[in-house]
């Protein structure tokens, strides 16, 4: 028995001199040992089920794989960012319920591309002073300037280069006759009414706006108005799953020969020509505020490349990827800058949104170059025209300026 509280002793000596020594190293120790464990949490607010599904889900992954690259580069040594998301399924109730959760939880940043709900909370974020992140850049959300930030020009503004370059290659001397055909709100009818002093100043005319839901059943009934008046241009404002029907129903028609199709840039692709068929893509314009997925000489596109086979062990192309990938880019950088000016402890919405305007030309590999000048919320400012020509996607214009288009 003695011999057995001897060692016992002894063997407690050893640990708690052990356990000195660790505390000692600890406390006197790099900084970033006691920091390892700490997390910035950012929260997406995304529409995962229902109509808008498809793109949100793809999104979403392009976020989830340039969190996890940023952390696993050390992007702000001795900190994690975790990306937290609700599934709102386009419902405001569930939106608004999610939008509180984060806002007690104290994210610094929101990221959010129903733009329908956005709306409901924009008079709020001054109050709670959280910033919102939202690729779906629309007028009314960005002017006047205010808490919410988009990485390129507005859905309208964008579609200037499309108007820009087709009017460059019209041969007749009457002025091309242009329809926007899309949903409802600011994304399609809204574009529409932004764009539509400008149109004319360029000699377009624009006529009625064509309203289309999230999923096209048959847009015989608007085609066929389109048809009667004229239309030389159609840009279509909806998702894939309302853009592929409306082509489809087009080609049988017999309409594709008699106008010319365009949409929004997230909709041009694999996934457009896989559902519509690649027949009825043939042609289809779409501007773009970042290159496409084989022009790998620019480096940030040979970075997802990489990335994607490397997470993945494939490599897609959608451009609704890109745009979650951007996005996470621009937001990791903010914090990044925001952690590095006021440290972790105050880190906070209103320090993250001096960080997004302080940047100034912040180069994302090459993909984009993004800046918030006094007045403005469009990180970029340039587009380019791609059509879908032989199953590819190519670039058909040069890169151009976007105007800025106040409502």
């Amino acid at each position: 028995m003695q011999n057995k509280r001897v060692r016992g002793k002894r063997l407690g000596i050893i640990l708690a001199t052990a356990l000195t020594a660790s505390l000692l190293f600890t406390a006197c120790g790099p900084t970033s040992i006691v920091e390892e464990n700490r997390v910035v949490q950012i929260g997406d607010i995304a529409p995962l089920t229902g109509a808008t599904a498809g793109p949100e889900q793809i999104n979403l992954e392009g976020w989830q794989d340039y969190v996890k690259y940023f952390n696993d580069q050390r992007g702000i040594p001795g900190l994690t960012i975790d990306l937290l998301w609700i599934d709102t399924s386009l419902d405001a109730a569930r939106f608004l319920s999610a939008y509180q959760m984060f806002v007690e939880r104290g994210v610094p940043i929101i990221y959010s591309d129903n733009s329908l709900c956005l709306y409901a909370v924009q008079a709020r974020l001054p109050v709670d002073q959280v910033p919102v992140f939202t690729a779906t850049a629309t007028a009314t959300l960005i002017y006047p300037p205010g808490w919410v930030y988009c990485p390129s020009p507005t859905f309208g503004e964008v579609s200037t280069a499309v108007l820009e370059y087709f009017l460059e290659n019209w041969k007749e001397e009457r002025p091309p006759r242009v329809t926007y055909f899309g949903l409802d709100g600011y994304v399609g009818r809204g574009a529409a009414e932004e764009v539509t002093e400008y149109a004319e100043s360029i000699g377009i005319d624009l006529l009625p706006f064509e309203l289309a839901p999230y999923v096209v059943i048959d847009a015989t009934p608007q085609l066929m108005r389109m048809k009667e008046r004229g239309t030389d241009l159609a840009i279509l404002h909806g998702i894939v799953p309302t853009v592929a029907p409306i082509l489809k129903d087009a080609a049988r028609l017999g309409l594709l020969e008699e106008m010319q199709f365009a949409g929004l840039e997230f909709t041009i692709g694999d996934t457009l020509m896989h559902m519509a068929g690649p027949a009825n893509t043939e042609g289809y314009l779409a501007p773009r505020t970042t290159p496409w997925f084989d022009e790998i000489e620019i480096p940030g596109i040979a970075l997802i490349q990489e990335m994607q086979q490397g997470y993945h062990g494939k490599t897609r192309s959608d451009p609704e990827y890109m745009s979650g990938w951007l996005s996470a880019a621009i937001v990791c950088e903010a914090i990044k800058r925001a952690t590095e000016e006021v440290g972790y402890e105050n880190l906070d919405g209103v320090t993250t949104k001096m960080a997004l305007d302080s940047m100034e030309e912040f180069d994302v590999h090459g993909i984009a170059r993004i800046s918030y000048p006094p007045g403005q919320r469009r990180g970029s400012r340039v587009a380019a025209v791609y059509q879908i020509i032989g199953g590819k996607v190519v670039r058909v214009s040069e890169w151009r300026e976007t105007p800025i288009l106040v409502p």
